[in-house]
């Protein structure tokens, strides 16, 4: 957004904090960036307010919004269908409409009034979106290793990622390992890489035979390009605590949610460690073998659900025409 020219009255260091233990310790800050964005609010006249995602900082400031009177579109609508059904509420009141990027999202939304529209997925507007999945793949394998976008997600995952990819290493000797790099993380966050690539996460998405991927839009990235994956997350344990009592999904990744069944691992908590990784993920290493075919099959079921490209400009559609209802 910076690039394009956008005023920033934050950076994503001030907003990006994970889990419910973390935001305590930011939320003096957090408070103070709300007042500054509803004080920003009324000086500046603003006629519509585009909140993405990021309920806890958003949705207060949606009803404030709503209050004096400036039209809400919310788009990437937060996951109130996974863990928190009262904020589904709060969406429908606070809300002119919501865009939602994945297609069971209108449904489970409209059932508590909540005006929807399924747009499609961004992802598919991407230049790289156009090609069919399953890119031709080279004599070398190669695996990408995606940690994540966060320092917090890198730290704790990329260390057992790695771990997994040195023992399949062992049994592929000419595997080409390839970490992904977040765009808004020094380099410095990978430590202990021992000799193994860091690259952009669009070049080692493209290039991935098989993936060790984090949860998130990172999965249905990997999706649309056609690369088997295996999913791991971890947060602390206070955070699992509190989401062990409040999350009411049976899947973690956006490719299986989406699917409505499991088509890629998925491996949680205790359960992310080095052999039961590298163990997933070796077949998907294997380009003529059952299990790489199934899932390959299923991710073109996702990729057909997303919808169609031209999420932008619908988007913008709906923007244009909650101005002028307000004019």
């Amino acid at each position: 957004m910076a690039a394009e020219g956008v005023e920033l009255l934050a950076d994503l260091d001030r907003l990006a904090v994970l889990g419910f233990a973390e935001v305590l310790r930011h939320l003096p800050d957090l408070a103070r960036l709300r007042r500054e964005v509803r004080r920003f609010l009324v000086e500046r006249d603003v006629d519509l307010l585009v909140p993405i995602d990021y309920p806890g900082f958003n949705l207060p400031l949606a009803r404030f919004a709503r209050r004096q009177g400036i039209r809400v579109l919310y788009y990437i609508a937060p996951q109130v269908w996974a863990w928190h059904e009262s904020r589904a509420r709060k969406l429908g009141e606070d809300a002119d409409l919501v865009c939602v990027v994945l297609p069971f999202e209108e449904e489970r939304l409209r059932r508590w009034d909540v005006r929807t529209r399924f747009v499609g997925h961004p992802l598919l507007d991407r230049e790289e979106s156009a090609s069919q999945p399953g890119q031709a793949l080279g004599e070398v394998p190669v695996l990408g290793i995606f940690p994540g976008s966060r320092r917090q997600e890198v730290q704790r995952l990329l260390p057992p990622f790695l771990e997994a990819g040195r023992l399949l290493a062992r049994e592929i000797p000419n595997l080409d390992i390839q970490v992904a790099r977040a765009q808004d993380l020094s380099p410095s966050v990978y430590v202990e890489l021992g000799g193994i690539r860091l690259v952009e996460a669009e070049e080692a998405s493209r290039a991935a035979t098989a993936a060790i991927t984090k949860s998130g839009t990172i999965t249905l990235q990997l999706a649309l390009e056609g690369v088997p994956m295996v999913v791991g997350y971890q947060v602390s344990p206070v955070t699992y605590a509190v989401a062990r009592r409040v999350v009411r999904v049976d899947h973690i990744s956006l490719v299986n949610l989406v699917a409505g069944r499991e088509v890629v691992p998925e491996f949680v908590q205790g359960e992310v460690t080095p052999g039961a990784l590298a163990a997933a993920t070796a077949s998907l290493l294997d380009r003529d073998s059952p299990g790489r075919r199934e899932q390959l099959a299923g991710l073109l079921e996702v990729r057909a659900r997303l919808g169609r490209p031209g999420a932008a400009a619908r988007v913008a559609e709906e923007c244009v025409r909650l101005l002028g209802d307000g004019i």
